[in-house]
C-alpha cells in the first residue's frame, strides 16, 4: 500500500506528457477526450484501420446477422487494432522498455514449441509406436544423452535452461537439413529413448516439450483404483500433499501456457472457433443448435464469446497487453473467470477426440502478465472502463439521471453494476453478508503493481465482495483478483455498495422504488440447501456443506489466529457429486489438520497457565473425548511436521487423515455420472489427488448416534446398476462418521416470495422469467441455453412501470457457474437500457447525485454516534441506522 501511494506523484507526472491527469481518467469527460486522442493517433498511422473500427462503432445501433467471411475480417483488422492499441498505452504508460522485456520473454518459449512440434510429435511419437515393443536399454539412452550434451557446448546460442538448449539446437539443425541430416536423426532418436527409459522421462520430467495430447477417454476422465471397504482412491504416483491454506494451484509456469498457445490451431480465420461461438450440429448454420459430448454437455463455448483464438494467436506473438485487450473486447472483468472458474470454451474446442487447448490457463496468464507490468493494474483499471476496440461501450457515459439497485454483489451482481455504470446508471448494490470498505488511498491513488496490493491467501482478510466467489470457492482460485473488480467499480463515481443489508428484510421492492430507484435487480444467488430427510439428520457432528464453507472462509476458522472452532472430526463424509461436495471435501480435510493443530497449542498454553483439572473440570463427557483425540491427533501432526523437517520433504498429512478414517465422496451414482464428473472433472481429479475418497452407489438411510448424541456411523443402502438404472438393494453399508456434510444441491432463492406473497410469480421453485416484447411481459417459454437472445431477464412485476430483473443463480437459465452469471450481467444489461431508453434524457445534475449519495450512506451505512462508559466491564454506544 505505501509502494502505491509513493508511486502516485509518477504517474501523475507521465500523463501529463499526453496531457491527462489519473483522477481525470476516471470520469467520462477525460475518458471520452482520451478517446478521441487515440483515434487521431490511429487515423494518422492506420487510416484503413480507423475507418473500419468507427464503422464497426456504428453498426451496432443498427444490429444485424454477420456472414461467416465478415466475422474472419473483422478479427484481421481488430488483431491489427490491438496491436496498436498496445503500442499506444505503452507510451502512453511510459512502459515501452518493460513490455519489450515481457514481450521477448514470452517468444523465448516459441523455439520449444518449434522443437516440439518437429522432433517430438511429428517424428518421435510416430516412430515410437513401432519400437515400443522393442527391448530399450539404459546404455543407448546413456550414450546418446553423452552425444546431446557435447553437441550443446558447441551449439550456436548458449542458456541455463536445458530445455530451450536443446530446443534451439534442434531448431538450428532445421535451417539446414542437409547439412545436419545425421544430427537430426541421432536428435530424434534421442527423444525416443528419452520417451521410453525411465532414467529419461525423470530428466524430461517438468519439460512442455514431451506433454503429449492424450485421447479423451469420456468413460475414465478421472483415473481411480480401488482402495479398501469399495473406496476409489486416485493412483498413488499421482497423491498430492497440501498444508494449510494458501494457493493450492500455482497456475502453469510460462512456458507451459506458450506450450498451450502454440498448441491452438486460431481457429477465427476459417470460422472454426468453437470455443468462443460453440460446437455446431451443422457449421454455417447456427439454427441447427450446438452439438452434445459423450457425457451430454451441450457444447455452447463461452457463455461470453469472447474471442480466444484472437487472444491465442497475439499472445503467441508475444502481445502482453494486445492479447489481454482483445480477452476484455468481450470480457472486462476477466479476473473472474480464467483457471479454475470455467472451462465452457475447453469443452466446445476444436480438439474434440484429444485434450483440448487450456484456455483458463491462458487466459489468467494473459492477465497476469499484464499486471505484472509496471502500471499493470491502472492499464487493465483503464481498459474497463474505456476499451476503443468495443462495438458499444467503449466509454463510459456521463451520468444519465437514473439509478438502479442490485440485490447481490456476486458475479452477476457486479457485473451487472459494471455494464449499467458504463451506460452511464447510478447503482446502488447491496449484499446481505458483510463487505469491508476498501481504503480510500487504494481508490484515489494509482498502483504501481498488483503485488503491491495482494495478499498471501492464509492471511487475506475476507472482503465479503463477491458473493459466492468470496466464500463459496476455495484457495484452488487467487481470490486477490476480487480485489481488482471490486477497486475498479469503487473507482466509478455513481456507485455504491452496501453490505448486511437483507433482501426483504432491511429493504423491499417496494422500498427501493419509493427511494427513487428506476429499476430493480435480483442477482441474489442460490438458496437454501437441500435437506437430507434421514432419521437424525443434523444431529451433532452433521451439517449443511455450504454452511461449513462459508463459516470456514467468513468465519476465519483457517486462520491461525482465529478463536472460530468449526469442530471437524474424523472420519468425514461428504454426501453428494457436485463441486460443492468436493470443495467441502478438500477443504475439511486442510482443515482438520489445522484444527488439531491450534487445539493442541492453545491447549500447552492453557495447561501452563491454569493446569489440567482447571481445563477439563467443566468440560462434559462429549468434549473430553473430543479434546482428547484433538490432542492425540495433533502431537502426531507435530511429529510429523518434525521429521519431515529433518528429511527436508514436505509433511506427509495425507497418510495420518487415512489412518484416522480419511474424508470420503458418498454419491448414490458412479462418479462417472456425477455433476462435477460431467462439469468439470478436473476439480474432481484434484480433489481426488489430494488424498479424498470416493464411495459410489450408495445412499444415506439414517444417521447412528452416539452415547452422548452425536453422529457416529452413517448407514446407507448400497446401489447396484441394472439396465442403465440404479436399484436399491437390501445390502446396508455401515460408513463411520464422526463428521457428515450434506451437499445434495440448492433450491433457487425465492425467499422474498415466501415472506411478501404475490410479489413474482413462481413456476415450480423458481421464478417465472419473462422477456419485454413491445412494453409487455411474455413468458420466456422453452429456453435451452444461455445465449438464447430471447432468455427472458424480468420477473413478472409490474406495477407503476417499474420492472424487477432476475439474474445468476436465480437465472433458471445461468444458474450453477460463474460465467454464467457474469454472463447473465452482461447479455441483460442491453435489456435494461432498452426498457428505460424512454426515460433517458438529458444529463443527470451532480449536486443531485450528491444528494442522493449521502441519503443512501445515511438510510444504509449504520455508525456508532456515541460511546458511554458505564461501567468497567460495560460500554454503551448509540448507533444510528435507520433501516
Amino acid at each position: 500500500m505505501h509502494m502505491a501511494q509513493a508511486a502516485a506523484p509518477q504517474l501523475d507526472t507521465i500523463l501529463q506528457l499526453n496531457g491527462f491527469t489519473f483522477a481525470e481518467l476516471l470520469h467520462s469527460t477525460g475518458l471520452q477526450r482520451l478517446d478521441q486522442v487515440f483515434l487521431q493517433a490511429l487515423n494518422k498511422q492506420h487510416p484503413e484501420l480507423h475507418e473500419k473500427l468507427l464503422a464497426y462503432r456504428q453498426e451496432h445501433e443498427q444490429p444485424q446477422q454477420r456472414s461467416e467471411q465478415q466475422d474472419e475480417e473483422l478479427s484481421a483488422w481488430l488483431i491489427q487494432c490491438a496491436i496498436f492499441l498496445e503500442r499506444f498505452l505503452a507510451d502512453f504508460f511510459k512502459i515501452e522498455e518493460a513490455l519489450a522485456i515481457s514481450q521477448a520473454k514470452t517468444l523465448s518459449y516459441n523455439p520449444i514449441s518449434a522443437f516440439k512440434k518437429y522432433y517430438v510429435l511429428r517424428r518421435a511419437k510416430k516412430e515410437l509406436t513401432k519400437k515400443e515393443k522393442e527391448t530399450t536399454n539404459k546404455e543407448n539412452y546413456n550414450t546418446l544423452t553423452t552425444w546431446l550434451m557435447a553437441e550443446l557446448k558447441k551449439a550456436p546460442m548458449q542458456t541455463d535452461d536445458t530445455e530451450l538448449a536443446v530446443a534451439l539446437l534442434g531448431n538450428h539443425y532445421l535451417n539446414d537439413t542437409q547439412q545436419y541430416a545425421q544430427e537430426i536423426e541421432t536428435l530424434v532418436q534421442w527423444c525416443i529413448q528419452a520417451m521410453l527409459t525411465p532414467s529419461g522421462q525423470q530428466f524430461t520430467k517438468n519439460w512442455v516439450s514431451f506433454r503429449i495430447p492424450e485421447r479423451l477417454d469420456f468413460a475414465n476422465l478421472v483415473p481411480t483404483i480401488p482402495a479398501d471397504h469399495d473406496l476409489l482412491s486416485t493412483p498413488l504416483p499421482a497423491l498430492r500433499q497440501r498444508d494449510g491454506f494458501v494457493l493450492t494451484d500455482p497456475r502453469m509456469s510460462a512456458s507451459a501456457v506458450q506450450d498451450e498457445v502454440n498448441y491452438c490451431i486460431y481457429c477465427h480465420d476459417h470460422d472454426g472457433d468453437f470455443c468462443s461461438k460453440g460446437f455446431p450440429v451443422k457449421k454455417g448454420d447456427p439454427a441447427q443448435g450446438f452439438k452434445k459430448n459423450p457425457l451430454d454437455t451441450l457444447l455452447t463455448g463461452c457463455p461470453l464469446e469472447e474471442k480466444v483464438s484472437e487472444m491465442n494467436y497475439l499472445k503467441q506473438q508475444g502481445h502482453t497487453i494486445g492479447s489481454l485487450a482483445m480477452v476484455m473486447i468481450d470480457n472486462p472483468l476477466c479476473p473472474a473467470t480464467g483457471h479454475r472458474i470455467c472451462n465452457d470454451c475447453m469443452k466446445a474446442c476444436i480438439y474434440q477426440k484429444q485434450e483440448p487447448v487450456n484456455i483458463p490457463q491462458i487466459e489468467t496468464r494473459v492477465l497476469t502478465d499484464t499486471l505484472d507490468l509496471p502500471w499493470g493494474v491502472e492499464i487493465y483499471d483503464l481498459l474497463t472502463r474505456w476499451h476503443p476496440l468495443r462495438p458499444k461501450q467503449w466509454v463510459m457515459q456521463p451520468y444519465n439521471g437514473r439509478k438502479i439497485m442490485i440485490a447481490g454483489m456476486g458475479p452477476a451482481g457486479f457485473t451487472l453494476a459494471h455494464h449499467l455504470l458504463l451506460e452511464g446508471f447510478a447503482i446502488v448494490g447491496f449484499d446481505g453478508l458483510k463487505i469491508e470498505p476498501l481504503p480510500e488511498d487504494l481508490i484515489k491513488q494509482p498502483i504501481y503493481r498488483f503485488t503491491d496490493i495482494t495478499e498471501p491467501l492464509n492471511e487475506r482478510l475476507m472482503a465479503g465482495f463477491g458473493g459466492v466467489a468470496e466464500y463459496g470457492i476455495t484457495v484452488r482460485w487467487d481470490k486477490n483478483f476480487l480485489k481488482l473488480i471490486y477497486l475498479s467499480l469503487m473507482r466509478r463515481p455513481y456507485f455504491q455498495v452496501f453490505g448486511a443489508v437483507r433482501f426483504g428484510g432491511t429493504i423491499t421492492v417496494e422500498d427501493a422504488f419509493a427511494m427513487g430507484f428506476d429499476h430493480f435487480v435480483l442477482a441474489v444467488g442460490a438458496g437454501l440447501p437441500k435437506a437430507l430427510p434421514i432419521p437424525h439428520s443434523l444431529a451433532p457432528g452433521m451439517r449443511q456443506a455450504n454452511d461449513f464453507l462459508m463459516a470456514l472462509q467468513l468465519g476465519n476458522a483457517a486462520k491461525n489466529s482465529s478463536l472460530t472452532n468449526l469442530q471437524i472430526r474424523l472420519p468425514a463424509v461428504v454426501i453428494g457429486g457436485g463441486l460443492t461436495g468436493v470443495d467441502t471435501a478438500t477443504e475439511l480435510q486442510a482443515y482438520y489438520i489445522q484444527q488439531v493443530e491450534k487445539v493442541s497449542h492453545r491447549y500447552d498454553i492453557l495447561l501452563e497457565t491454569l493446569g489440567e483439572e482447571a481445563i477439563q473440570q467443566p468440560l462434559d463427557g462429549a468434549s473430553r473425548e473430543i479434546l482428547a483425540e484433538y490432542l492425540r491427533h495433533g502431537k502426531a501432526v507435530r511429529k510429523e511436521r518434525e521429521r519431515a523437517q529433518a528429511q527436508q520433504q514436505s509433511p506427509d498429512f495425507i497418510k495420518l487423515i487415512r489412518e484416522w478414517g480419511g474424508v470420503t465422496i458418498a454419491y448414490r451414482r458412479s462418479i462417472r455420472e456425477s455433476p462435477a464428473y460431467i462439469n468439470n472433472h478436473e476439480e474432481l481429479m484434484k480433489a481426488l489427488e489430494e488424498g479424498i475418497y470416493y464411495l459410489e452407489g450408495v445412499e444415506p438411510i439414517r444417521v447412528e448416534l452416539n452415547e452422548y448424541g452425536h453422529a457416529e456411523t452413517l448407514v446407507c443402502q448400497k446401489r447396484i446398476l441394472q439396465n442403465n438404472e440404479w436399484i436399491a438393494t437390501t445390502e446396508e453399508l455401515r460408513l463411520p462418521a464422526r463428521a457428515i456434510l450434506v451437499a445434495t444441491g440448492t433450491q433457487p432463492n425465492t425467499a422474498y416470495e415466501f415472506e411478501h406473497k404475490g410479489t413474482f410469480n413462481r413456476l415450480n421453485l423458481q421464478y417465472q422469467h419473462y422477456e419485454e416484447i413491445e412494453n409487455q411481459l411474455q413468458v420466456a417459454h422453452g429456453v435451452l441455453h444461455c445465449k438464447d437472445p430471447l432468455f427472458g431477464p424480468f420477473t413478472s412485476y409490474q406495477q407503476n412501470k417499474h420492472r424487477v430483473s432476475l439474474i445468476g443463480d436465480t437465472h433458471p437459465v445461468f444458474h450453477g457457474s460463474v460465467v454464467k452469471a457474469i454472463a447473465s450481467g452482461m447479455r441483460t444489461y442491453p435489456k435494461i437500457v432498452s426498457l428505460l431508453k424512454d426515460q433517458l434524457g438529458q444529463p443527470g445534475e451532480e449536486a443531485e447525485y450528491r444528494e442522493f449519495a449521502e441519503q443512501m450512506r445515511d438510510l444504509f451505512q449504520a455508525t456508532i454516534t456515541q460511546i458511554i462508559r458505564k461501567t468497567a466491564s460495560v460500554i454503551e454506544l448509540t448507533v444510528h441506522a435507520p433501516l
